[in-house]
This record gives structure tokens, sequence and C-alpha cells, in this order.
């Protein structure tokens, strides 16, 4: 059990930190959803029919939901969550001080852009791009037709264009 939570817990915390942009609850998510795999795990519950990562994921999206219904209202939006992973890559660490000024502009363009879509858009673009999921994975874990997540994404994407034209954005750096 300990090496199948030590392979997956990473990308779990990511996932759910996406979501709710709070660590201390996403830490406290990401332990139920294993109590909750390993509980499945235990009781038989689980098909090799599926993979692995997909189901955890699942696990974790619906006790995200779960969440937010109980708390009955939507999230807000903390950039301060997002950067840690975005700025710590190689190209960064490279960059002179001019350049990693635009780069943390052009992320927080970027940042709020995709807060400001639709939750369906936002989830998918989240779970493609931050989670680097594929689009099978993202429809299991939405628990919608790969087309229907193929759908948001694209509808997402022309949305991000519509708003990086509107207010004439340069997001390169």
């Amino acid at each position: 059990m300990e090496v199948l939570i030590k392979r997956h817990e990473r990308r779990v915390y990511t996932y759910i930190l996406l979501m709710v942009h709070n660590s201390h609850l996403a830490d406290d998510l990401m332990q139920e959803t294993f109590v909750k795999a390993i509980k499945s795990l235990r009781g038989g519950k689980y098909s090799e029919s599926n993979r692995f990562q997909s189901w955890l994921l699942r696990i974790a999206h619906n006790l995200v939901i779960d969440y937010f219904r109980q708390k009955s209202h939507y999230r807000e939006v903390s950039n301060e969550e997002y950067g840690v992973d975005l700025l710590n890559t190689p190209r960064f660490s490279e960059m002179n001080a001019e350049q990693r000024m635009v780069y943390e502009r052009v992320i927080a363009e970027v940042r709020m852009m995709v807060d400001g879509l639709p939750p369906s858009q936002r989830e998918v673009v989240m779970l493609r791009y931050y989670a680097d999921l594929s689009f099978k994975e993202i429809a299991d874990i939405t628990n919608v037709s790969i087309n229907t997540a193929l759908g948001r994404m694209r509808y997402a994407l022309i949305n991000l264009k519509k708003v990086v034209k509107e207010k004439n954005l340069c997001l390169e750096y």
C-alpha cells in the first residue's frame, strides 16, 4: 500500500490543490482519498479494468465536489498557491531578473484568464495543462464523454483567445 501512495501522492495532491487552492485542505482531502482507496482495495471494490491513477483521481474529484457541496459556495482563487511548480523549472532558473519578471507577469495573466473561465472549462484546462492528464483520464474523472471533455477544452481555448484579443495582451516571454 505504501508503494501505491508514494507513487501517486504527488499527482493526487497537485490535482486537489489546483481545485481547492488551499494546501491544508488539499492535505486533508488527499489523505481522505487514500483512506477511501485503501478501503475499496481491501473490500475488493476496485476492478483491474480501470486504470488505477484515473480511479484514484476520480475518488479525489468526488471528494472535492463533496467538499464544495458542503460549503455551498464557490471557491476563492488564490494565485499564491499556483506558482510553485510553474516557477521552479530549469528554464526559469536560467532567466535574468527582467526575464523572470516578465515570465511571472505572463503566468499571473494566464492564471487570471483561466480562473475567469466557466467551471467546467476551467476544470478541463487545469486537468490537461496543470495535471498533465489525457482527455480519456479527464473524461473518466469528470464523468463525461471524451467528446464532451474535448468540446469543453475547445470552448475554453476560444474563450481564452477572446480575452487575449479583447485585452490586447502579449503573453510572450
